[in-house]
This record gives C-alpha cells, structure tokens and sequence, in this order.
C-alpha cells in the first residue's frame, strides 16, 4: 500500500524527484591560491637568509619547508662549521655567525649547538615578520615562454590533490639541497660525477685514492676466502672504472651526530627497531686488522661543542658514511627519498648501538661510547635525533655558467663573484667495491692549497631559454668536484641573500634573472651587507695597498692567512718593521678594534700592537699564549679594545716587530660601529 507522501512523490516530475532523493553532488573543489613577490622553496640556512633579505629589501615574501625542520644542516648538526677562510664568508651569513658570538660571548662563534642555530635562524624570520608554510612540498611547476607562473604545493603529511596549494610569485628561488624546484620548472641538472674530459678536469670522476680508506687484506667474502659465501653488506659487486671517468653515483650521506657526556642531559643510545649487526662485519675486520685503534677518534671525527656536546662525522674506512645506498635519492620520489632517510637514520643509531655493546669491539672502545648518550634538549619533537639528514650533493643544475675545478684553483676567475668560496674541493667516498681482492672506498678527494675565489653570479641562474624567473644557489651550476668546494653552509647563506638581492632587482626593473646588471647586484651587496641600510664593518686587509703602509722587511706568505696572503716579519731582522693598517672611517663614533691573528709555528710571544685615533695613540700589545683558535679556521679575531674614532683616514692600527722574540703576522684589521 503506497502512503500519502509516497504518492505525492510519484505525482512530481521526474526531474524534480531526481533532487529530492538523490544526494547532493559536492561542487568541485578550487585549491587555494597565494601570490607573492618572491617564493623561496626550501627552509634551510639559506632559505632563511634569503626571506629574509628579500623582505627587508621591501617584497612580499612566502618561505616554504616540506618538512618541520628550519635551517637545513646549519641547525641539523653539522656545528663545526666547514668555513676554509673567514675571509669569503660575508653580509648576513657573517652576521648570522656573530649572533652567534654573542650567545657564546664571543665575537664569533662557528663551533655551536644545534638548538642555538636554530634560535638565532627563528631570530631572523621573527625580526622580518616572516612564517614559514611547514611541511608543504612541491608536486608540479606551471610556466609559459619561460616563466614560471605558479608551483603546486600538497601536504607533505598527508597528501591530497584536493587540498594542494598553489603559489604565484614573480621571481622563485630554491634553496632546498635536492633542488626540486628547479627540476619542476624543467631546469637542466646534472647527478652524479662528471667525466675529467668533459670540463678539463683532474680530480672529477673515478678516484681510487688512500683518504677515508680501507687498509690491504680487508676480506670482502662473508666466510673468508670464500667468493661463493656472497658479498658482506654494503660491498658491491661492480668493477672499477676508469680513472676519470663519469657515472650517476653520488657522495656518501650521513648524519651529522649530537651527542653529549652530560649524564643529567642523556637519553641512552638503545637498540634501533630494524638493527642488524652484519651491517657492521666490515667494521670489525678492520678492528681486527688495526687492533692498536681503540678510541672513538681512530673511527669517528670527534668534535666537541659547546655544553659537553658533539658534531661527529665520517672518519677512516668505516664511519658514519652509508656508502653506496643514496643514488636513487636526487631523483627519487618522495616515498624513495623517506626510505632512503630512514634507511641511514637506523643505520647510523645502529653503529653508535653496536660500537657501544657488540662484544667484538674492543673493551676500551666500548667503555668510551658508553659514556655517550642522545642530548635531552635537542631534537626534542623528533626523540633527540636530527631530523636532517646530510644531503651533501643532489642536484646540480647545468646553468649560464658551470663552476669547474679550474674555478677553485684560480687558474679561471670570473668577474661577478657575487659570493666567494673557500674550502679544500672534497667529496666523500661514493662505493665501496673489490680491487684487486681486497675491500676498497671509491670516490674520496680531499685536494686543498688554494685561496678564497669567486662564483659567478651566472652559476645561480639558470639559462635563459630555460627559466627567465628561478635562482638556485644551493643546487647551483657547478661539476661534482667543484660543488664539493663551494658546497658549505656559510656560502649558500651569502649565495642566497645574493640570489635575493637579484629577484628584488628583477622584479624593479621588470626584467629577467639573466637581465640584473650583475656589477649593480655586487655594489648594492658591498653597499648594504646588512639589507638594513647600516654599517656591518670596516675591512683592511694586508692586500689593499691603498690602505697599508709597510715598513721594513715583510715577506708575502698565504700559509694561515685571512684572505689571499698576509705579511710575515724578518725575526732574524731587528731593525724596525711595521705595517699600518688605516681605515676610512665614513663617520666619527664608538668602534670595536680587531686584530686578525693566525697562530703559526715561531710566533712572538707577544704582538707590539698600538692604536691611534689620529690624536692619541694607545698600546694593546696581545700575548701569544693567550690566544686560543678553534674550529677549521687558521686564526681568530681578537679584541683590541673599543675607540671613539674621527671620520676619515686619520686612525690607524699599527703592528711592529718592536721588542719581538719572534715571527709577527701581519693579516687584517677589522672595525665594527659599536650601538649606542
């Protein structure tokens, strides 16, 4: 029996029922949209520096991190700050270097804990009013005749194309260590290694060289002796290549490992979820053949921290490098790159475990691991253990000009340096293979002996056919063994504030990224170090003749030195030598006085220093025994003491060899405006 409102149902038409009984359908879903001056794809040290700059530089600013973790390496445990010369760190990544100082109560400080990188890197962002768009990654790039118009970001949490966002911006710069916007906008790059022919190279390509390396007689075979046992872990089976020549495989990631003494700071190192000890066969068999190595510097790079804490590092044949298993990782998928991350992370809990409490490892060794435990206070959202993994070369990208090996030794130099480099051109080992039937690490190159030099303002912009609106000054255009040299975090800082620098110019003078007049972009660096209109400090370095006037018999050196030389005095000598350094002060005021002294072997026991304001003149002699210098560096800054100087040229800073017992260096001198 049909009822009432049944019937009158059925008198309705059809269309009409259709609506009544049939669920609404859900309207299309819109993504929302931002649109900004400058997009920055990547919450490293770099990406920070970089929002920064561009927003004090007046545009709007969106910084985006796909995961939670802000400052990269430089807040992820790599706190023995990889510098190779003071002398080319410059702008905010110097200032970044000071306020780290005075945390420590120094003037520079580039040994520090991780939860203080952080701090001060959260201290830029708060000072700009900036929020960075956690845990958001790229999924696509959208561009037209060469421009990119729009990036598609999903929750990196949990992804869903219905709510993706999507980012408008003028001028785009990734600052990420796998360089993915770059790759989505369609940006050529290289992976892996060069061959030496293709740029004219040495040390590119295949290098079966003695660092970081096994010993002769380390047995490959899980039994002995015995091919048909298989391969230990992480051995492969693959044949040397040529020497020179290129492939796809990519340097050792590894993490850069906090730990601390401090008993009332520790989390005990325990058992990792997925350990296995036969990943650490080989480390034992090279226990077994250098058994007088029983301390955790003979197998790690032990750096210690302010706070009783670590940066531990790759040292010797077996370390903290996962050799061989990162090469699907620049190009890998998100759910590869996790594995890849999570793979290493309990490779390297599980090293720190079995180092601790495999019996096989000598008593000694294991005692003093012990002592060892995860830092309460750091990493306190991801259980005491770094959430950056060490992504120390991805992506390269092939730009308007690739830095090469020539580059770094000098023997090419190019004219807009809009930042410089500085450290030795090194790449860890990339496999671990069979030579001649014992175990060997492939890959390693440690060639140094140069000074500071220029990379091209070109090497961060991608060539114009390709992207008329992108700059990469991480992932930037260089071969493998030259990435290796400018590769450091103090760089990329100073490269990104460049790179913002130049989107801000872009964007006024509506034109593209290959377009900015790169001598303008240096002046208006050199001009506003500080992308806030103040003096940062005043330089004067031994090689600025205008500037130094040399008394006496001084011999050019570049051992030790800050910058390309510095001057060493005649100790044999006793007539009077001396080398004035005089400033052009651009404004009368307080300023700190700096010496810059590298300890070398014959030094004087103290330094006949004086300084004049032009009227009076004041002795600040230093004694050598007091100065202590830590970290990669050959020298520090000391303190001369704070002056009220005139504008002009009429101070000075003098250094003599004035009752010398010894060698005396002259470098530079630094002034730094004192607030009021």
């Amino acid at each position: 029996m049909l009822t009432l409102n049944m019937r009158k149902i059925l008198a309705l038409p059809l269309a009409v029922v259709m609506l009544t009984v049939l669920p609404a359908q859900r309207p299309p879903v819109r993504n929302a949209t931002k649109t900004v001056d400058i997009c920055i794809y990547g919450g490293t040290a770099a990406g920070v520096i970089a929002a920064y700059t561009a927003k004090k530089m007046g545009k709007s600013v969106m910084l985006i991190e796909p995961g939670m973790h802000l400052g990269g390496m430089t807040s992820g445990g790599l706190g023995q700050t990889d510098i190779g010369n003071k002398y080319a760190i410059s702008g905010l990544s110097l200032d970044f270097y000071r306020r780290l100082g005075k945390h420590y109560g120094k003037f520079e400080q580039w040994i520090f804990e991780p939860k203080v990188a952080k701090k001060y890197l959260q201290q830029y962002l708060d000072e700009a009013g900036i929020k960075v768009d956690y845990n958001h990654r790229i999924v696509s790039a959208s561009k037209d005749n060469g421009t990119i118009k729009s990036i598609s970001l999903e929750n990196s949490l949990k992804p869903d194309a219905t709510t993706n966002v999507s980012v408008e911006a003028k001028m785009f710069i990734d600052c990420s260590y796998e360089g993915d916007l770059m790759a989505k906008a369609g940006v050529s790059y290289a992976v892996g290694r060069e061959a030496n022919s293709e740029y004219n190279e040495t040390i590119n390509g295949v290098q079966l060289m003695d660092g970081h390396q096994l010993p002769n007689g380390i047995d490959p075979y899980k039994v002995p002796g015995k091919p048909e046992s298989g391969l230990l872990w992480g051995i492969s089976n693959e044949k040397l290549a040529a020497t020179g020549s290129g492939d796809k495989k990519v340097q050792a990631y590894n993490y850069r490992i906090c730990l601390t003494s401090d008993p009332a700071n520790q989390v005990p190192i325990t058992r990792p979820e997925g350990y296995d000890s036969t990943h650490y066969e080989l480390l034992v068999r090279l226990m077994q053949k250098q058994p007088n190595r029983k301390t955790l510097n003979d197998f790690f790079i032990w750096s210690k921290m302010p706070n009783n804490k670590t940066d531990i590092n790759n040292r010797n044949g077996f370390s903290t490098d996962m050799i061989g298993m990162n090469y699907d990782y620049p190009d890998g998928s998100y759910e590869v790159r996790a594995r890849i991350i999570k793979d290493h992370e309990v490779y390297t809990k599980g090293l720190l475990y079995f180092v601790g409490h495999d019996p096989r490892v000598p008593e000694e060794l294991r005692n003093s691991m012990l002592k060892w435990g995860y830092p309460k206070d750091e990493y306190t959202e991801t259980g005491n253990w770094s959430p950056q993994l060490y992504i120390r070369e991805a992506r390269r990208m092939v730009g308007s000009y690739v830095m090469t090996q020539a580059n770094c030794e000098g023997k090419e130099k190019v004219n807009d340096g809009v930042g410089m480099a500085a450290y030795t051109m090194d790449s860890h080992n990339i496999q671990r293979i069979i030579v001649n039937g014992n175990t060997k690490n492939e890959g390693n190159v440690e060639v140094g002996g140069f000074g500071p030099y220029p990379v091209s303002y070109r090497s961060i912009i991608p060539k114009e056919t390709e992207c008329k609106n992108l700059l990469v000054p991480v992932c930037l255009s260089a071969t493998h063994i030259a990435y290796g040299s400018i590769r450091m975090e103090p760089v990329f800082m100073v490269l990104s504030q460049s790179a913002a620098a130049a989107a801000v110019m872009a964007i006024d003078g509506k034109v593209s990224v290959q377009q900015v007049d790169a001598q303008k972009l240096i002046k208006k660096l050199a001009a506003d170090p500080l992308a806030n209109g103040s003096i940062q400090q005043l330089l004067v370095d031994n090689e600025d003749q205008s500037k130094v006037k040399v008394t006496g018999d001084w011999k050019s050196g570049k051992r030790g030195s800050y910058g390309p030389s510095l001057l060493s005095s005649d100790p044999q000598n006793k007539a009077p030598q001396s080398v004035r350094f005089t400033p052009d002060v651009p404004k009368s005021g307080k300023y700190a006085a700096y010496f810059y002294f590298p300890k070398l072997a014959g030094l004087s026991s103290h330094y006949p220093i004086v300084v004049s304001n032009g009227k009076t003149t004041k002795d600040v002699s230093l004694k050598t025994a007091d100065i202590e210098v830590v970290g990669q560096t050959s020298g520090e800054w000391v303190s001369l003491g704070t002056f009220d100087l005139p504008a002009g040229k009429s101070a000075y800073v003098e250094v003599s060899n004035k009752n010398a017992d010894g060698l005396v260096l002259a470098d530079a001198v630094l002034l730094v405006p004192v607030s009021k």
